[in-house]
Order: C-alpha cells, then structure tokens, then sequence
C-alpha cells in the first residue's frame, strides 16, 4: 500500500463517480436548478435578507448563463459538482459578493430534494398523459367492438364467451385505477422541500410558502428532517409505475399471444411489423414484444430503486440522490415509451372478429349458461345440473352442438327432468350467453353501454387535470417571471 496522498478529487473518485453525477446533473437537473435559483433570489430579497440590488444582480446573471455551455462542459475536477459550476459561473458575470448571497439559507440538500421533485413531477404527468392515450385506444376498440363475441381464457384455456369490448373494458379500468394511483402520487410528490436547508432549516427568517408558490409546488413538506431525509416520495411512485407496468406487460402478452397464427386474433398494420432477413412470410409483431420488454424494465428498474434505498439510514444520504436519480428517469422514460408504443400499434391494428366469433361457440364454451338454463327452468340445484352437463360433455366425441343438446336432452328425459331441446339449443348460443350476462359490469349490451359511458367521462375528467395540474405549473413559471422582471426593473 501506498503512502501517497491524492488532492481532491482523486482520478478514480473523480472517473468513476463525479463524473458521472456532474453529466447526469446535465442532462436531468439544469432547468430546476436555475428554476430554483431565481425562486430563492426572489424569496431572498421579499425576505428582507438581500437587497434588491443583489436579487437583480443575481438574477441578470443568471439569464446570462450560456446554457449550451453549461450542458456541454466537460468534467475536470475543478468544481465538484454541476453546483459549484453554476455557482462560479454566476460569480463571473454578476460578481463575487452577490453571488455569494445567493446560498443564504439553503444548502445543496433542499436544492437536490427540490430539483428531484420537480422532474419526478413532470414524469408523473408524462405517465399520466401516455397513459391516457392508450385509454382513449382501446376505448375506441371496446366501442367498436362492443358486441364482437369472443373466447374468454381462465388458465390459458378457453373458459365462456365473452366481446372484445368486455375484455378491452377490464383493460381500462386498470388503467383508470392506474391514474387514481398516479394522481395521488402526484400530490404528495409536488410538495416543497425548499427551505429544510441542510436539514434542520435555517435562522434566517425565509418564506418557504413563497417559493412553495413560485416553483408550481401545491404544499410544504413540513417538517424539515424529513424533507431532507425521507424516501417515500420516489418510493411511492416507483411503486405505482410498477404496479402500471405489471398489469402493462400482461396486456401485451395477451396481444402477442393474439397476434400468433395460432390465435389468429389480432393482425397489426404494416407500419408496426418486421419481416425476416431470411423467411420471406414472416410478419413479426415486434412492437409489442418492445413494448413487454419496455414494460418489463421499466419494473425491473422500479423494484431496484426500491432495492437501493432499502435500510439505508434515515437522514442526509447518496444511496437516494445523486447517483439513484439517473435510475428513476431511466424507469419512467421507459414505461412512457412502452405506454406510447403500444397505443400506437392498437390504434392501427384489426381485429378477426369472425375466428373470435367461431371460438366463442366452441370448445362447449358456452355450457355454463345450459347449466343454469337447467336450473332457471326445471328448478333442479345447480350442482345437479352441473353434473348432467359435465357427463354430456365427458362424453362428446366432437363439439357438435346438435349431437351434444340431443345427447343432453336424453340425460336429462332419463333423468325426469322436463327441458325442451330448443331450450338447450338455445343455450349453447354464445351470443345468448352473452345477453343475459346483463349483471352490472358483464358483457351484455345493456351492461357494457354503461360502463363505455363511464369510462369516456372518467377520461375526459382525467384529461381535464392533467390539463390543470400542467397549467399550474405554466402559471407558477409565469409568476416567477414576473417576481424576478419586478426585481430587475426596479434594480437595473
């Protein structure tokens, strides 16, 4: 071992770490950082802790920041952070001693937490709005398809006839739910951390609320130790995009599933296809396999998160900063995408309704509905019933549904049940099934309008705040606009 000492930072320190967090600084963090200087330049000086000389002073600096510079430096060691960058370059064009002023009352801890929320923030609506693009998608489907027949599965096995619209609704109301999460997600997110400080905030009499309001935030996290210590925030939303994302990735299996030759279900447009280099036939799917495998690290990404902040120490520490920050934008980047892509490929796909339609009434799909036909009209209990069914369909050597209602109606005349064979022929029609399936939340017609109706209106509330919740955010970059033109007119 050496007795040699190295200055700070040391090459593999500086190579294998600060490098790092100074390009990921770069590429995720640069806005909110300025955002936040101008917000606590004003707060200052409403504040009564610098004068409306150094507010302007600082705050024509930093419009003069060359930005392109700023995200194209290179890491040297001689700053230690994109920070320190900024600072010292805001020192060059405002001057030293106003510069200086500007990091009263906060440290690097709230500025970090403050610049995590706020991207953390904006990927939530970004979910959100991807989110309900493919809502819209399928919505379209259900509607169009609300009345196509078709086979619904239990253990990958065909199970009762269902409609394309019944099983693209259940689809939606996961995403629904996946936007109450997000939603409230969202709330406890856009909290302002802005003046913990270090962590226990500062004897300088700042205005929190202040730059609360002028950084788009909807509410203080209050208590300061926690503002600067705690981790639920990234962990709660990398929870719900895990959860989105798991019930994602299970759709998309059913579409590729669906798009086989096998199932012969789902046929997507050329646009969304790859051929082979060698087979010339070959019309893969692939966007839907990037569109699972999208999904799958976006989860993958979100549980590692989770991973990483597990027992570490509730305070001030790395483990849920710097170097995991890159990690959460990398998730939700993911999961936005493979959002995106998959509404996208669903809105120009078609669907064989008529080999949906054939599978509906085969494989005795439907004999659950002659059991209780059997039971609706002879009074027989169900397990009775069930039984006579079962042994009828034990005993088929083909699907047949005339040789099976004739076989059936024989039990059942042996067996002193008074049933009519246009009753039982009824039953085994899938369509029928499907009728009076009317219980609310089935595929009956009379059960799937009102459940389209809902979820068109849920929709378009949804929209609607998002569209609110992006313009509070328009609107609070707008007041801080004008606090710092305010400043800097009264201080040129």
């Amino acid at each position: 071992m050496s007795n040699t000492t190295t200055s700070f930072p040391a090459p593999i320190y500086r190579e294998q770490v600060l490098a790092h967090i100074f390009a990921d600084a770069q590429h995720l963090f640069l806005p909110s950082l300025l955002k936040i200087d101008r917000a606590h330049a004003v707060m200052l000086h409403r504040s009564g802790i610098i004068t409306g000389e150094t507010a302007s002073a600082c705050l024509q600096g930093i419009d003069a920041l060359n930005l392109d510079e700023l995200r194209s430096a290179l890491y040297d060691g001689s700053v230690e952070d994109l920070f320190f960058l900024v600072e010292k370059k805001l020192a060059s064009v405002a001057g030293e001693e106003h510069a200086g002023r500007l990091h009263t009352a906060r440290s690097r801890n709230d500025i970090d937490l403050t610049m995590y929320r706020m991207v953390l923030r904006s990927n939530l609506l970004g979910i959100l709005n991807a989110s309900f693009e493919l809502r819209s998608v399928l919505l379209t489907i259900a509607t169009q398809y609300r009345d196509a027949l078709m086979p619904a599965y239990t253990h990958n096995q065909p199970a009762q006839p269902t409609t394309l619209g019944h099983y693209m609704m259940a689809m939606i109301e996961v995403l629904e739910r996946d936007a109450e999460r997000l939603i409230a997600c969202f709330a406890r997110v856009n909290r302002n951390p802005l003046g913990a400080c270090a962590i226990t905030t500062t004897g300088f009499p700042i205005r929190r609320d202040l730059t609360m309001r002028l950084l788009g935030f909807n509410g203080l996290i209050v208590n300061s130790y926690g503002a600067i210590a705690a981790v639920d925030y990234v962990a709660e939303a990398c929870s719900v995009l895990a959860t989105a994302m798991l019930s994602l990735g299970r759709f998309a299996q059913d579409m590729l599933l669906w798009s086989t030759a096998e199932f012969n279900f789902l046929r997507l447009s050329n646009g969304y296809v790859q051929i082979s280099s060698i087979m010339p036939q070959k019309r893969n799917p692939v966007p839907l396999e990037h569109t699972r495998i999208l999904a799958s690290r976006a989860l993958t990404e979100s549980q590692s998160i989770l991973g990483s902040l597990h027992n570490t120490p509730f305070a001030d520490m790395n483990d849920g900063e710097d170097s995991l920050q890159p990690l959460v934008a990398l998730a939700f980047s993911d999961a936005q995408r493979a959002l995106t892509l998959l509404a996208g490929a669903l809105s120009e796909a078609s669907f064989n309704t008529e080999e949906m339609r054939q599978r509906a009434g085969s494989n005795f799909l439907p004999v659950t509905e002659v059991a209780d036909t059997l039971v609706r009209q002879t009074g027989i209990s169900f397990h009775n019933a069930h039984t006579l069914v079962s042994a009828a369909v034990k005993s088929a050597t083909s699907d047949n549904v005339s040789a099976f209602v004739d076989d059936l109606f024989q039990r059942a005349q042996e067996a002193g049940i008074d049933i009519t064979k246009q009753q039982l022929q009824q039953a085994m029609d899938p369509a029928h099934f499907v009728e009076v399936r009317s219980v609310v939340g089935g595929p009956a017609a009379s059960a799937m309008q009102p459940q389209i109706d809902y979820a068109s209106q849920q929709l378009k509330l949804d929209r609607q705040w998002l569209t609110t919740a992006q313009s509070n955010l328009v609107e609070a970059e707008a007041m801080l606009r004008r606090e710092c033109q305010i400043i800097v007119q009264s201080h040129p």
